[in-house]
């Protein structure tokens, strides 16, 4: 299959590059500067300079193409106003590009946080979703225009908190989650995973316009998960702060419907192998 990946410099993006390319298929990365994405050179994959918000840039991109994974988000940091300009009109962008050059089937990786809180339930692909902050939303929204589409196979994957591969992803959220319950549960994905999860739904005839939660089989405590990276739990003074954080998806559908069993079912298992 011909790929192309948007925010293949990101965390989850240039995991996800290699591991599609490394497995045959031909990946064709979006960034912004290829010169400052060597890293991501290899036999099978390509790089071609892009931006959500130039069209043309797009429409080149996007030509030849079998399908499209779209990795690229304005994540921490990011004001209401960047959120949904880069995650939902970024979006539409792309998919308008997608649908003009003929390509197959788009797969929007979003997020687990559209649920916002419930208590720390399992949370379903056809829950409501009630997030507050301007991520999810921005992730809603463009979920929304995705699925309404008539004549684009879409496929949304929503993510946890993605770990693994040496990625410091654990690290760099503790100071945002000192403050949290070190009883709320936290779940996780591990790099590996999400790549598996995505090659299914691109492999897959059926079913279209879906959405799949992936995620491991245990959801580990702050204070656990603190503990993988020899840091004490958080401290709970802030934890209706943490309560945005606290859905934990449902990840039944993507195993029936795709076949999907995850690599590393817990934190522990990757933590054994050293695959943290």
């Amino acid at each position: 299959m011909h790929i192309l990946i948007t925010g293949a410099t990101g965390k989850v993006g240039s995991r996800l590059t290699k591991r599609l390319a490394e497995r045959g298929d031909r990946v064709r990365a979006l960034v912004r500067d290829p010169a400052r994405a060597g890293h991501l050179q290899g036999e099978r994959i390509e790089l071609v300079a892009g931006d959500l918000l130039d069209t043309d840039s797009l429409a080149a991109a996007v030509r030849g193409v079998d399908a499209v994974v779209h990795c690229a988000a304005f994540f921490r940091g990011a004001t209401p106003e960047q959120a949904q300009t880069v995650n939902e009109a970024g979006t539409t962008h792309l998919a308008s590009a997608a649908r003009a050059a003929s390509v197959r089937r788009f797969v929007f990786i979003s997020t687990a946080l559209v649920y916002g809180s419930n208590d720390g339930r399992l949370a379903g692909e056809d829950d409501a979703t009630a997030a507050t902050d301007a991520y999810p939303l921005s992730k809603i929204a463009a979920e929304r225009f995705l699925l309404a589409l008539d004549d684009l196979d879409v496929r949304v994957l929503r993510l946890p908190f993605v770990y693994g591969d040496g990625d410091p992803h654990i690290e760099e959220a503790l100071p945002m989650m000192q403050g949290f319950s070190p009883t709320q549960r936290q779940a996780l994905c591990h790099h590996v995973d999400v790549a598996q999860a995505v090659a299914r739904m691109l492999d897959a005839q059926a079913p279209t316009y879906r959405i799949y939660n992936v995620v491991d089989d245990d959801a580990p405590t702050l204070a656990a998960l603190f503990a993988a990276v020899g840091a004490p739990p958080p401290d709970g003074s802030n934890s209706d702060r943490g309560r945005a954080f606290d859905a934990v998806p449902d990840g039944r559908r993507i195993r029936e419907d795709l076949g999907f069993r995850p690599t590393f079912p817990t934190l522990a298992d990757a933590l054994a192998v050293g695959a943290k």
